[in-house]
């Protein structure tokens, strides 16, 4: 396997880099193997990408259209999209698409270098690429979604999207380096979440822009939700606040001010299974008699999207 971040390495970011390229060079993941026999079973690609569209196209059309969308299955649950890569559509578990569509209008990436907290296979980075960012830097310590994205980058060399296998815990403290920071679906993952929040102050640059994207608890009366054991089947769901709750974390961070782009409840035609995600998804992560609580007899996903600017 070559280093994928080379193109970094004689970048602005030598050292993340560098720590990618170890990282993923040290993985002890069951899989890792079989992983990369199969992304080094594709075909080498050309970079022909068209980014400004609900699902970005990827390479073109290459051999055997049918044995190569054998060899992209392999490397499932496919969560982001959707996708067409070298002629393939690939129909993900997300309408990632409709996040996209509520928060582009309101925002401006040009020339920007993006960070993308959480990334998953890199789905977003395409889109932001898109929309004018000059580069995207994604981190996701789940290592299948890199695979994922080294696939793209065999079917498709060349694109200004980086998926590294990593978490906000490895990147610089203060760098102040991006011009836009994302992070969506993220917070509520976090123990801390003003720590979280913090960090994200601390990574971009001041006149920059911060997106988060987070789950809430859109009812009167209230308060933060911390669930016992599972929520909506998920594991590691340690706070889920209410909006005022929201706010007062972003001003304990010294964010103030959040533009709310988007609130909206997330439907089981936005989430659901595939043939390229084929676990349970949301519709069995509802209460089968009443979609307003989760089978967990939680309030089911409410899902806001901010815009936080940074001014110092």
């Amino acid at each position: 396997m070559n280093n994928p971040y080379q193109a970094l390495s004689a970048g602005n970011w030598p050292q993340l880099a560098e720590l990618a390229w170890q990282t993923l060079k040290q993985c002890r993941h069951g899989d890792l193997k079989g992983w990369l026999d199969i992304i080094d079973s594709l075909p080498d690609g050309v970079q022909s990408a068209q980014l400004d569209r609900d699902a970005p196209v990827l390479g073109r059309v290459i051999g055997d259209v049918e044995q190569l969308s054998a060899q992209l299955i392999k490397l499932h649950p496919w969560r982001k999209g959707p996708l067409n890569l070298a002629g393939i559509d690939i129909d993900t578990e997300w309408r990632s698409d409709w996040k996209w569509g509520r928060i582009a209008p309101h925002i401006d990436l040009n020339g920007h270098q993006v960070l993308d907290i959480g990334c998953g296979n890199g789905y977003f980075g395409l889109r932001m690429l898109g929309a004018g960012a000059k580069r995207v830097i994604g981190i996701d310590p789940t290592m299948v979604f890199v695979m994922q994205w080294l696939a793209m980058q065999k079917l498709c060399p060349g694109l200004e999207n980086f998926v590294m296998p990593l978490g906000i815990e490895d990147l610089p403290t203060d760098t102040r380096g991006f011009g836009s920071v994302f992070s969506m679906g993220v917070l509520y993952h976090r123990r801390n979440p003003v720590e979280h929040l913090s960090r994200l102050k601390a990574l971009v640059r001041p006149g920059g822009q911060i997106i988060l994207e987070s789950l809430i608890i859109d009812a009167e009366g209230a308060d933060t939700l911390n669930p016992e054991g599972r929520y909506a089947r998920m594991r590691n769901v340690h706070a889920i606040p209410t909006m005022p709750v929201l706010a007062d974390w972003l001003a304990q961070a010294g964010l103030p001010g959040a533009q709310v782009l988007d609130i909206s409840k997330t439907s089981t035609h936005e989430q659901r299974s595939t043939v390229w995600m084929k676990f349970e998804s949301l519709r069995e992560s509802l209460d089968p008699g009443d979609d307003r609580f989760t089978v967990e007899g939680y309030p089911a996903p409410v899902r806001v999207a901010l815009l936080i600017r940074r001014d110092d």
